[in-house]
């Protein structure tokens, strides 16, 4: 078997690369079918669980206007509870880890506290957690809520919420949880592993480390909840399964960020990856083996792009339809967008914004190509001898525009936005009032 464990580690190591620096890395997932079908030959004596982190059931997600999508986005948080059951029934797993955040903070509401324990007792093994700064353990914090206790005492006895920075023997596994106590700590929550007595601890089962928390400070709050990986002895810890961090993150070849089950924001690059959790097979004093399995339902998406053709829009196009396909209602998009489109193009482009915002879950625009009138579009209009309205506002709107055209100052960008708005409405005016015609016509 050992030959056989070697070469499937040889092929994990090519899919999951160790990366000598923090940020996010790209690795491949794979299936849940597929990841069972692997571990069929496995020894079942080689303990295996499902790393997780950062469910954060209850996000309010408030920058959604629709409340029918909110609460679509807050129901798939849920549903990624029996996703991840599912997994465990397939992968005949020894435990199902949370490292901090199960619950986004301590005002869930409790029809959703008992819809998620009843979602924790679909899953066939122990589900250990502890608390995070979302979810922290102390006085205030949710999992000190009477209705929380109760739904966990009578919905799931498989839930085992480790409060206590001590060692548990749990599927023959030595667990060193370190839980959250505030949701703000200047000193480490890890602090009590730089004093443990390792000598104490079975010899002959692996070691693993959960924690919550960040390996290095941002802005001004360097040393709050923070952790100090290098502080631990290599040779005594197996695996050390964190949570924080939503993005995938390896940090060595035994220490990981699984990232969040369901995706709760747009990437910033192809190497961040959420949507996913960790299957992990772990032997004492062996690198451990780590799959990333796809968990997640929704799909997030940005595009940043510059358009200043018809041929620019056509290819924004396919890009969008490549990423969305035909699902409609499962796909958030932010749009990044620059340029420069004349009048027809530019209405074009806010005739595709509509549909998608109408397909989509949530459509995000961040910036806009400017719209400027072709030289064919303005003499059109300054020619309308039989509309000498809109000629005239033509011929003023034109010489404004001709006079900012020289400025570079925030107050002349903005009054040439506005002339340039006022150009595209009465384009929209000119060609609603031709079709009417046609129509009439017709």
């Amino acid at each position: 078997m050992a030959s056989a464990m070697t070469y499937r580690m040889s092929l994990r190591s090519k899919q999951c690369p160790v990366s000598a620096v923090l940020p996010p890395i790209s690795v491949q997932k794979i299936s849940r079918e597929a990841a069972a079908w692997s571990l069929n030959y496995c020894s079942a004596t080689v303990p295996r669980f499902l790393h997780t982190a950062d469910w954060q059931i209850g996000k309010p997600y408030h920058w959604i206007e629709d409340s029918q999508k909110r609460a679509r986005l807050q129901q798939e948080r849920v549903n990624a509870v029996s996703r991840i059951a599912s997994a465990a029934e397939e992968l005949n797993l020894d435990a199902v880890m949370v490292a901090g955040d199960l619950f986004d903070s301590s005002t869930v509401a409790p029809t959703i506290v008992m819809e998620v324990m009843e979602a924790i007792a679909s899953i066939p093994c122990p589900v250990i957690v502890i608390p995070g700064n979302h979810d922290h353990g102390g006085a205030g914090g949710i999992w000190q809520r009477r209705d929380v206790k109760r739904q966990m005492q009578e919905r799931c006895p498989n839930l085992k919420l480790l409060l206590q920075a001590d060692p548990q023997v749990i599927g023959g596994m030595v667990l060193l949880p370190c839980p959250l106590l505030r949701q703000r700590d200047s000193r480490s929550p890890a602090d009590w592993l730089e004093a443990l007595d390792w000598s104490s601890l079975p010899h002959d089962q692996p070691r693993v480390v959960l924690a919550h928390g960040s390996v290095q400070g941002f802005g001004t709050e360097d040393h709050v909840n923070q952790l100090h990986p290098t502080r631990w002895p290599n040779d005594q810890v197996d695996y050390i399964a964190l949570g924080d961090w939503h993005a995938l993150t390896q940090l060595s070849p035994h220490a990981w960020y699984s990232g969040t089950p369901e995706p709760d924001r747009f990437p910033t690059s192809h190497k961040d990856q959420r949507s996913q959790a960790l299957l992990v097979e772990v032997e004492r004093q062996h690198p451990p083996e780590v799959t990333p399995i796809t968990t997640g339902s929704m799909q997030w998406h940005t595009i940043a792009a510059k358009v200043s053709s018809q041929t620019d829009l056509q290819r924004l196009n396919q890009e969008i339809e490549s990423l969305v396909e035909r699902r409609v209602g499962r796909d958030l998009l932010r749009l990044e967008l620059s340029g420069q489109l004349s009048f027809v193009d530019y209405k074009n482009l806010l005739e595709q914004v509509q549909v998608l915002d109408q397909q989509l879950l949530h459509l995000r625009i961040r910036g806009m190509p400017q719209h400027r009138p072709e030289p064919g579009e303005f003499e059109a209009f300054l020619q309308r001898d039989d509309a000498p309205l809109i000629q005239g506002i033509t011929r003023q709107l034109a010489d404004e525009l001709k006079q900012n055209n020289g400025s570079i100052s925030d107050q002349t960008n903005l009054e040439r936005s506005m002339l340039e708005q006022a150009m595209v409405e009465l384009h929209r005016i000119v060609l609603e009032e031709a079709t009417d015609q046609e129509a009439s016509c017709g």
